[in-house]
């Protein structure tokens, strides 16, 4: 059983590999994008539980790609940068980001990290309703009800 649905967005190919096996061995599923381009057309069909985002990639970057994932969606976005500056992380912070790890980085606490942003999280597997918004179309996807819901509506 999956332990969520995680979108790795970074232009490295060598960091999605490791994070791509380090997600896997820890019971996740791994989308890749290699930019924000490609991480705005991957996340509304994949609808991932999480987002983990590098802040410097060419193109869109990493801020612009939060800001506009966090209009259409309540997905998670975790920034991974190696820009450790306060000024940094507050604009990650203030463009929509839940939390913002600095590279290079403990294994362990961005475990940690992706664990409490999906407890956290409506589109995490054991949160609430996930949404994503379109300008003219918006997805809800429920959850199902667990036993003891529908036992009592039932009963």
């Amino acid at each position: 059983m999956s332990a969520g649905k995680i979108l790795v967005v970074d232009d490295d190919p060598q960091i999605r590999r490791v994070m791509k096996a380090t997600l896997v061995a820890h019971s996740y599923e791994v989308i890749e994008a290699r930019t924000g381009e490609d991480a705005l057309e991957t996340a509304p069909r994949e609808m991932p539980n999480l987002v983990l985002l590098d802040m410097n990639m060419p193109g869109i970057g990493g801020l612009e790609t939060c800001r506009a994932l966090r209009a259409g969606s309540d997905i998670p976005v975790i920034i991974l940068s190696v820009r450790n500056t306060e000024k940094d992380k507050v604009a990650a912070l203030d463009a929509g980001a839940d939390d913002y790890v600095t590279k290079p980085f403990s294994i362990e606490e961005l475990l940690a990290r992706i664990r409490a942003a999906l407890r956290r999280s409506p589109s995490s597997p054991e949160g609430g309703p996930h949404t994503f918004a379109a300008p003219d179309l918006e997805i809800s996807i429920l959850r199902p009800a667990t036993s003891t819901l529908t036992a009592w509506m039932c009963g």
